[in-house]
């Protein structure tokens, strides 16, 4: 860890200078306390660092939450071995069964609702019910589909992975957020919070800094509908799983997956914390929540590992650690720099769609995963390392 400032700590080996000025002008903020912290996948982002903590006293700033609020992984591990799976046959025809049972890419969703989605559904209108009157109406009006949106994976970094661990047991493992009723949410309260700002001539060294104070009514609504999009993510993971799983017990011929083991984190979030005594609302921006033996997953990307870890409880760290491998070019510095012969041969002995569409999300398009987990060892400890068999990803 190196102590960039009094209230700005970092423990990214690799760190770009505008990556840090951006860290530093949120650090300066008044409203943050102790410190932000800096984790070891640091990356530029809107307002807020991608790969950072902020702890905030009686505020929260809706841009450091991130606009795919609830964003985060889930893990399965299944009975079954490599040997097993690849004796049923090629994983081609399980690739395909996956890409049809999950809406992949922006703006796809499901044409109808499962029975699994339907209870889900009626889960977050209970949720919203409690969480008040105004939720719902809002969550519909500015997005009528978003029951279809349950199971739904979207596009970029978002992905849908079979893979296997260091004893060759085979995990299921995929990552998605709240989708566009998620966005929604997060843009229409930045927006407010940036007006807020305007009105009272606040000095922001970014606009996307701007804050929402606790005991006033928008931050209460922007609280509440935080809440229930956190936990549509959490759904719309645990929705795409079972079909996941599905797709695979009809792979292996079998009446159901069985789960022997299931982690399923938020690394896009904000929560009330208590840390040396004092109340907080922390949020984590591309950060995993580390408690001493909590479960965590960290993706590398695609063609890389990722890992099942469990965290360390490392107090400068606000309990936090690394959400991935962390962005080292753009999407669009990717694309001028780099081959669809290379992203192929990074992706070898991988079944997957062969597509320019991801010449974006090549491994060498992030910093190196064992880097970032290296510099993670005193906020996480590795309990399983995940190789890829099946990458499945939206355009």
């Amino acid at each position: 860890m190196e102590r960039l400032s009094d209230k700005l700590l970092n423990w990214a080996s690799i760190l770009d200078d505008v990556t840090r000025r951006q860290a530093e002008n949120t650090a300066s903020l008044a409203i943050i306390a102790p410190h932000v912290a800096l984790m070891p996948d640091a990356h530029l982002g809107k307002g807020a660092t991608v790969g950072s903590v902020l702890p905030t006293r009686r505020a929260i700033i809706p841009a450091a939450v991130g606009v795919d609020i609830g964003c985060g992984m889930i893990a399965v591990r299944t009975p079954w071995t490599v040997e097993e799976v690849r004796a049923r046959g090629s994983l081609a025809p399980l690739r395909g069964d996956i890409e049809r049972a999950v809406p992949l890419s922006a703006g796809k969703y499901n044409k109808r609702l499962t029975e699994s989605a339907k209870r889900r559904a009626a889960e977050l209108e209970e949720l919203a019910a409690e969480l008040g009157d105004h939720v719902l109406p809002a969550v519909t009006g500015a997005t009528p589909n978003w029951q279809l949106q349950l199971g739904s994976l979207g596009s970029g970094n978002h992905f849908i992975e079979v893979t296997a661990d260091e004893q060759d047991r085979v995990w299921l493992f995929l990552h998605s957020g709240s989708r566009g009723v998620g966005n929604k949410i997060a843009m229409r309260h930045i927006a407010i919070a940036r007006k807020r700002a305007e009105r009272e001539r606040l000095d922001l060294p970014d606009r996307d800094l701007a804050w929402l104070e606790e005991g006033t009514p928008e931050f209460d609504r922007y609280i509440a509908e935080l809440r229930w999009a956190q936990h549509f993510a959490l759904l719309n993971r645990e929705e795409m799983m079972d079909r996941v799983a599905g797709c695979l017990a009809v792979h292996m011929r079998a009446d159901e997956t069985p789960r022997l083991e299931v982690t399923n984190c938020h690394h896009n979030f904000t929560q009330r914390e208590t840390h040396d005594g004092v109340d907080l609302w922390v949020s984590r921006k591309g950060a995993i929540e580390a408690r001493k033996g909590q479960p965590g997953l960290i993706p590398g990307s695609m063609g890389t590992a990722s890992y099942v870890v469990a965290g360390l409880g490392n107090p400068l760290s606000l309990n936090s650690s690394p959400h991935g491998a962390g962005r080292a070019y753009s999407r669009n510095q990717a694309r001028r720099t780099f081959t669809r012969a290379q992203l192929e041969e990074s992706m070898q002995g991988i079944e997957w769609r062969h597509s320019d569409a991801f010449l974006d999300e090549i491994p060498a398009a992030y910093k190196p995963v064992d880097v970032v987990m290296e510099d993670a060892k005193d906020l996480v400890e590795v309990r399983h390392t995940l190789r890829q068999l099946v990458n499945v990803k939206g355009d």
